[in-house]
């Protein structure tokens, strides 16, 4: 297994009810082992590259409305 850490900046975090619903919706996918996010914005997801890529996490991020500034 690799473990790999992705790292996104949202333009439009949202509140604290969309930051859980972002981390609930990321959880699902499968191979994501943690997602967390700050107050700034700062999304940073850990998952196992044997189960998903990171253009499936950016392309689900982008699937729940939230518009990336960076990719890491």
């Amino acid at each position: 297994m690799a473990h790999i850490s992705a790292y996104f900046s949202l333009e439009n975090a949202g509140d604290q009810h969309d930051v859980h619903r972002l981390k609930r919706e990321l959880d699902t996918l499968p191979g994501v082992t943690s997602v967390s996010v700050n107050g700034q914005g700062c999304l940073a997801v850990d998952y196992d590259s044997t189960g998903i890529r990171q253009a499936d996490i950016q392309r689900k991020v982008q699937e729940l409305g939230y518009h990336l500034r960076d990719v890491e």
